[in-house]
């Protein structure tokens, strides 16, 4: 694994060990732990700096599934430094303003703390892969720990709905991008990105191009909030601020910048290109400044502000794609927009975040970020004040600082519109500057809005939840050093130039320049009397004008009332949406169990007859069978006695009796086929089960005498002979329609050697389809965890919500010991002992024996069940105190991280090693890391079993 790996996989690592620290932060907040993290991110990647700068595309890969094309493949060019920086700079300083935001006695810091890593991991992931599907799990990744941020005060029902709000937007343009992914892949067979890159000039006759481009835009637009997907962002706010301030100024509204960036060279020279971005980007543009002036609460401005921002920075990309229409200097002169886009992504991740948390100290201090309670704070918040006024002339465009720069820089890339010589640009082309002009004079409106109203004028003592103060060191700290770099890049631009933006520059347009060549950035404050200039001071001059008649003329101020809206519009749709869905399922869900398995049934019955019907080359061998031994025919006949009994059975012990002896005599088949591990898993199974149906007997409704009418068994018995017709029928094609070889001869001649174990159904399990048995215990374990949170639920509340009625007292807290003498001396004397050292046996014999982890988990569960029957809970509670949930989650670890450990031999995941080494004691004895993988498999089977009998059992 390499450094750029290990860059990715820290945050998630130090985000599962977060519970652990819990016992540790006690008394020091949890942000300690978190925050060097990503400040030794950040060291790392400055340390790659040179590297990039010069040239050398760092390139590494480790293979997941090179079958599929799908590898853990990452690559650090001028672009993903770029933005890896940010995610890691911006994260430390975030963290660390965290620490002091968040009271680690009020609030669930260690559950922040996992949700920020995860999403640091993410956008790690997102900005460094170099494989589209790679690239899209992390991008996916991202909704989900954004919605989980989000929604970090789940008690407020406004918190929830933007959560919900940013997620159903985000995950939706998720699935269009995925499918914009599939359509690359169609094209060009690989999901490579830097191997897509490659054959941009083969893909222009292509006509699934624009289809894909459509969609990675939809993608784009929706993460990056551009109309009309920015909706999701005003109502994010409702985050705590670290949280906005991270996500919504420098990371994950960046994800689709980045991805449009990225992608640039391969859809330049599409027309659609230019005009869909750069029109979506200038009408979010002029949209949101104009809509940031009409808001009262301080982040409601800062979120129409990003979008506004974006937009500016989406626009741009645009603009400068259109270069590729271009050769030389005239190529090159286009890059100038890209050169800003870049400058401005950097500044407005400055500047908007130490903007966020001026709002985050206003908010903390004073109570409100209401604009209209809010004045006169400068006297009492002096240093917060200072980097409010470099945040917001930095956002205005004002000199000297470095949005300044970036904003002339703009105005010459919209200018540049109106000398292209395409699409009769140069007669109106205008219209383009004229917009970014407009929404300029807003951006400087609200930009003024901001601080002088938050901090001049009389102070509203009435207003204020609490009387206002200066915000504590840590939460000045880091907005001071974001201001401070706005000064700085403001002053001495040039420092990024060759660092950071010629690299990105060239990572977007790599086929402008020939080989060995770079680009020339160079950015200055004065350029003569330019039209730039012009515009900056229009800008100003009228931008100062609307301030001072804001409050006066309500179309500036007034919030926007029509009758529809696009939050109207997405508020209608999911409420119709809700309602035709619940309408629909309203017809089918009726509550009923046997309803839901004879639809089940009935639709597998049909579906598998058409296919059977339908398909071509289907034989049903009925011939070449072994004659029936006596001792078969004595277990089928067995079988079918007890199979047929189960309908007539008068009680429910019977049934359950009755079904377990069809059990075992499937077990006993698999003997006398001589299949020891399925028969040793059958009993066990057939044994856990039948004491879980006994445990469920509380549960179940009482016999009805109507349901044993002809109108009710009927359908049951249509039902059963259809399943068992189409089963055979598929047994029977199974053995005569072989299109191939049976699989099976490789894992018998190939066992031993590929996977060093002779038991090849254990080696099936843990070795060549162990991803299949580990996505199985992680079911398991979600189906166990359900189990336990519906019956939790139901114990403490019922239907309405309100504690159960006709609950017994002390029902449900233990088990009561057993009256059997035979089966307490048994367990007594050490029955059970025998129990768990047979399982002990089965686990560790399981490579080469009969056994395996599965086996011996579910014994052990076996042995857990005789104490419970032998002892009661309260006596095994004290022998073995194990929270069952925990192990489940351990288990799950341990299978995973051997899984993970693989990619430190850059071999694919779930690759497994053996040897054979001398041992004192053992003298020659073969070590496995299957045994690792077989070892979480039974933790989590134990913990999975467990966990649903004694949740049953609490509830009896």
């Amino acid at each position: 694994m390499s450094l750029l790996h290990a860059a990715i996989v820290l945050p998630f690592i130090l985000a599962a060990a977060m519970p652990l620290t819990k016992r540790l932060a006690r008394r020091v907040h949890a942000g300690w732990f978190v925050l060097p993290v990503p400040l030794l991110l950040f060291v790392y990647f400055l340390g790659r700096l040179p590297d990039v700068q010069h040239g050398q595309q760092g390139i590494s890969v480790l293979p997941w599934m090179p079958s599929l094309g799908v590898d853990f493949a990452v690559r650090l060019d001028g672009l993903s430094l770029l933005f890896a920086l940010l995610i890691s700079g911006i994260g430390s300083l975030v963290v660390l303003y965290s620490l002091f935001y968040l009271d680690k006695n009020k609030e669930a810091v260690h559950r922040f703390y996992v949700y920020l890593l995860m999403f640091m991991g993410a956008m790690l992931g997102v900005v460094l892969s170099d494989n589209m599907m790679v690239l899209y799990g992390f991008w996916e990744l991202t909704s989900v720990s954004s919605f989980l941020l989000i929604a970090f005060w789940h008690r407020r029902e406004r918190s929830l709905y933007g959560a919900l709000k940013s997620m159903l937007i985000t995950v939706f343009g998720g699935l269009a991008l995925f499918s914009g992914f599939i359509l690359l892949y169609v094209m060009t067979g690989t999901f490579s990105v830097s191997g897509i890159m490659s054959q941009a000039g083969l893909l222009a006759d292509q006509a699934l191009l624009v289809p894909a481009m459509l969609l990675i835009l939809v993608g784009a637009f929706t993460k990056s909030a551009q109309f009309p997907f920015h909706i999701w962002l005003p109502d994010a706010m409702e985050a705590p601020t670290p949280v906005s301030a991270y996500l919504h100024s420098a990371t994950m509204v960046k994800a689709g910048i980045y991805l449009v960036a990225r992608l640039s060279p391969l859809f330049a020279g599409l027309t659609g290109w230019f005009w869909l971005v750069t029109g979506f980007g200038l009408v979010t543009l002029i949209y949101a400044s104009y809509r940031a002036m009409k808001q009262t609460d301080l982040k409601a401005l800062l979120a129409f502000s990003t979008i506004s921002q974006l937009g500016l920075i989406m626009s741009l990309l645009g603009i400068g794609s259109a270069a590729a229409f271009y050769t030389g200097e005239e190529a090159l002169f286009y890059t100038k927009a890209t050169t800003a886009a870049i400058f401005h992504l950097i500044n407005h991740a400055i500047f908007k975040g130490a903007l966020f948390m001026v709002v985050g100290n206003v908010d903390h201090e004073a109570g409100t970020r209401d604009i209209r309670k809010l004045g006169g704070l400068m006297a009492f918040m002096p240093v917060t004040f200072t980097v409010a006024l470099i945040g917001t002339f930095s956002m205005a465009g004002l000199p000297p600082f470095n949005g300044f720069l970036s904003k002339e820089m703009f105005f010459t890339g919209v200018l540049s519109v109106m000398e292209l010589e395409l699409w009769n640009l140069q007669t109106w082309g205008a219209l383009v500057p004229a917009v970014a002009w407009i929404a300029s004079i807003c951006t400087f409106v609200y930009s003024m809005l901001l601080v002088f109203k938050t901090f001049t004028g009389k102070l509203k003592p009435d207003e204020l939840d609490r009387k206002p103060h200066e915000a504590p060191l840590g939460m000045l700290i880091p907005p001071v050093v974001l201001g401070s770099l706005a000064v700085v890049f403001g002053l001495f631009p040039n420092v990024l130039s060759q660092t950071l933006i010629e690299p990105a520059l060239s990572a977007v347009h790599p086929a402008v320049l020939a080989a060995g060549e770079t680009f020339d950035v160079h950015i200055s404050f004065w350029h003569g009397w330019t039209a730039e200039i012009f515009m900056t001071i229009g800008v100003v001059a009228l931008g100062i004008v609307l301030y001072l008649l804001h409050g006066r003329v309500p179309v500036l101020h007034r919030p926007l009332t029509g009758r529809i809206s696009i939050n109207q519009v997405y508020d209608s749709g999911l409420e119709l949406l809700d309602k035709g869905a619940l309408k629909i399922t309203g017809t089918y869900m009726t509550g009923s169990v046997r309803h839901y398995l004879l639809y089940i049934f009935s639709f597998m019955i049909v579906s598998l007859l058409v296919a059977f019907y339908a398909a071509d080359g289907i034989r049903l061998n009925m011939a070449g069978f072994a004659p029936m031994s006596f001792y078969e025919g004595v277990v089928l006949l067995v079988l079918v006695l007890a199979t047929l009994a189960v309908p007539f059975a008068h009680s429910r012990v019977t049934s359950i009796i009755l079904t377990g002896a069809v059990g075992y005599a499937v077990s006993l088949f698999f003997v006398v086929f001589r299949a020891p591990d399925l028969a040793l898993t059958q009993i066990i199974v057939e044994t856990v089960s039948v004491t879980l149906f006994l445990l469920c007997f509380y549960h179940l409704p009482k016999l009805r005498k109507d349901r044993s009418s002809l109108k009710f068994r009927l359908p049951n018995l249509v039902i059963s002979v259809g399943v068992g017709l189409v089963m055979t029928l598929i047994a029977l094609a199974a053995s005569g329609s072989r299109a191939f070889d049976s699989i099976s001869d490789f894992f018998l001649a190939e066992s031993y050697h590929l996977a060093g174990g002779r038991n090849v159904v254990n080696v099936i399990l843990v070795d060549f389809r162990g991803f299949d048995t580990l996505l199985e215990i992680m079911v398991l374990g979600i189906a166990s965890l359900a189990i336990y949170s519906l019956v939790r639920l139901s114990l403490d509340k019922d239907v309405n919500g309100l504690p159960p009625k006709n609950k017994r007292p002390g029902a449900g807290m233990f088990l009561a010991k057993s009256n059997d003498v035979i089966l307490r001396t048994a367990a007594r004397t050490g029955v059970v002992y025998i129990v768990m050292t047979f399982a002990l046996y089965l686990f560790f014999a399981g490579h080469h024996e009969p056994g395996g982890g599965f086996i011996g988990a579910l014994m052990t569960s076996g042995g857990l069940v005789l104490m419970l029957m032998a002892f009661g809970m309260k006596i095994v509670n004290k022998l073995v105190p194990v929270d069952y949930k925990k192990l489940i989650a351990i288990g799950l670890s341990v299978a995973l991280l051997t899984g993970i450990g693989s990619f430190v031999f850059q071999v694919p995941f779930l690759t497994h090693a053996f040897g054979y080494f001398q041992l004192p004691l053992l003298g020659k004895t073969e070590l496995a890391t299957a045994v690792l993988f077989d070892l979480g498999v039974y933790l989590a089977v134990i913990g999975v079993t467990m966990n649903i009998l004694l949740t049953i059992v609490r509830d009896e």
